[in-house]
């Protein structure tokens, strides 16, 4: 049957992808590796099975929909405006910055013009798919380089718009590019000054009326169809459907019900961004690369290199510390989905042969591969550079009390969970000292006369600024657990007696700690659901007394409290 066609090739795509994500998980590695290597094998330039790549395209053009969608609606409007000015003049300037050096590169190559421009522009992009997918496998997402890379990306994505306009009008031979330009420009500004406003009264409203109805299929089949809808309509505004979806997602993210949202739409989001770097294997030549390895080479050096550099050289520039640039430098280094959109459209407009057509795909594609384990470099990097320069610019300055401060506390991280802390601990006029590596989170908190620090709270010399030998307790806040171990090492070498409190996202990472010298440890999802128990015992008459004794019992570890 001619139309099993689909049906044959999601098949085979989900298959090999399900190979190549159990055996990346047995080797440890990325589950990108596993899905671009399954890629791989169903590809034009392997034997045997060859999938429909058009079909695949497809099918992953959908999972980066739902992809950035997700990403959205973790992230709120407020933690995007507040990377929006680094992500803008920095991403700006990077990009300016790779076109310069691509055109040159492609110049001195002895390529045509266009086709350097071409190629200029195609390293400048990174994949907000790719990096969106590291850091939700490790969890980074609340970090603050999580929160720089996605709003850097995002920036890149709007300027892609301006590329795409700009590349093919000059390779068409157009003489109406300023035109075409600002209006390109400005359906794309007209579409997203509607959903903000707009979207941000109305789609969180509409799904507080779905969830009325009490039907899960009803509110999974909303979120879908919302997801996949406004990604449709900003590309009738001549926006791409990623960044479509990612401005719906981070208007949903205002909803009380975007904890569910996250949570139903998992799943689907999973299967198909997975068919995404199938997608991306399938265009990797084995063929041309082992016949143009040098200049594969030179491709790769300037996608990871050359713009992890740029981009970790220009993030301190804002305030940041070097341990953000250098992990947001690192997450960047890659090119993606719109490389490969404007590697083809140089192609159908002629500007581009196919060979350095097959070298854009390939270098994208490797730079791809090389950044998980690059990532996993770079965090031992980045603590090393901040230990071996803690600058003064990295640290801040703080005035403390003319009195020393004694018996207080240090609250390490200020965003979601640590400002409720502090506020609690203001209002009842507790001493406390915050450490936070954000540099305009540490001036608004010194404007409300509080004494604060810029920086990561793993260094010995910023934790002795904070007096941590003096100090009675220690609450680390931040979400990266690597990060948490080594502040808990260094406090307890310092301070042997101090109490410390820290946040943890599992049983085993809270075991860690707690042999490490924490005090208490706390499970976000472990307290939500304790909550939500003592609600639920409260409501069946259940006493004050036997509703503690459980509480206690829940929170000991190693309770068996799941079903296989």
């Amino acid at each position: 049957m001619e139309n099993s066609h689909l049906l044959v090739t999601l098949a085979a795509a989900l298959g090999v992808a399900w190979v190549g994500a159990i055996a990346a998980v047995t080797l440890r590695q990325s589950i990108i590796l596993g899905y671009i290597v399954a890629g791989l094998a169903i590809g034009p330039y392997t034997p045997g099975f060859v999938g429909d790549a058009v079909v695949v395209e497809e099918l992953a053009e959908i999972g980066v929909i739902l992809l950035m969608f997700a990403i959205g609606v973790h992230l709120s409007l407020r933690d995007l405006l507040r990377m929006s000015r680094v992500a803008g003049l920095g991403g700006v300037a990077q990009m300016s910055a790779m076109l310069a050096i691509g055109f040159g590169v492609g110049m001195l190559l002895g390529w045509d013009s266009m086709e350097a421009l071409f190629f200029g522009a195609v390293i400048a992009i990174s994949s907000g798919a790719v990096l969106s997918r590291l850091l939700d496998e490790r969890g980074d997402l609340d970090a603050a380089h999580g929160q720089l890379a996605l709003a850097w990306s995002a920036v890149q994505d709007f300027a892609t718009i301006v590329l795409v306009v700009t590349l093919s009008a000059l390779a068409e031979g157009g003489d109406n590019l300023a035109g075409e330009l600002a209006w390109s420009i400005g359906k794309a500004s007209l579409f997203l000054a509607l959903l903000l406003p707009i979207g941000s009264r109305v789609l969180p409203r509409l799904f507080e009326i779905v969830a009325g109805f009490n039907n899960r299929e009803v509110f999974i089949l909303t979120v879908a169809a919302v997801a996949l809808g406004t990604a449709y309509v900003s590309s009738l505004f001549g926006l791409s459907l990623a960044l479509g979806a990612f401005a719906a997602g981070v208007v949903v993210s205002e909803s009380d019900l975007s904890h569910q949202i996250l949570g139903d739409i998992e799943p689907m989001r999973d299967i198909f961004a997975g068919l995404f770097f199938v997608s991306v294997g399938m265009l990797v030549d084995l063929g041309f690369v082992a016949s143009h390895l040098p200049l594969l080479a030179l491709t790769v050096f300037l996608i990871v290199v050359v713009k992890g550099v740029i981009i970790t050289a220009l993030i301190p520039l804002f305030g940041f510390p070097i341990r953000t640039a250098i992990l947001t430098g690192t997450l960047m280094s890659q090119a993606g989905e719109f490389s490969f959109l404007l590697a083809r459209v140089g192609r159908e407009a002629g500007a581009v042969t196919e060979n350095i057509f097959s070298l854009m795909l390939a270098g994208s594609a490797v730079s791809i591969v090389l950044t998980a384990p690059l990532l996993k470099l770079a965090i031992p990097l980045s603590r090393w550079f901040e230990n071996r320069w803690p600058t003064r610019a990295n640290m801040g300055t703080m005035e403390l009390d003319v009195h020393p401060m004694r018996a207080h506390a240090i609250l390490v991280g200020y965003g979601r969970v640590g400002g409720v802390i502090g506020e609690a601990m203001k209002r009842r006029d507790f001493p406390f000292i915050v450490i936070e590596q954000d540099q305009r989170v540490v001036q608004k908190l010194r404007k409300q006369n509080l004494n604060a620090l810029v920086g990561m709270a793993d260094h010995a010399v910023l934790l002795q600024r904070a007096r941590v030998q003096q100090a009675r307790l220690l609450i680390i806040a931040v979400p990266d657990a690597l990060t948490t171990r080594r502040i808990v090492d260094q406090a307890k070498r310092m301070n042997p007696r101090i109490d410390i409190v820290a946040r943890t996202h599992s049983e085993a990472e809270r075991l860690i700690l707690q042999e490490r010298g924490a005090t208490e440890t706390v499970i976000g999802e472990l307290e939500l659901a304790i909550e939500m128990t003592r609600f639920t015992m409260n409501r069946f008459g259940v006493s004050s007394f036997e509703i503690q004794a459980m509480m206690r019992r829940l929170r000991q570890p190693n309770q068996e409290r799941y079903v296989e």
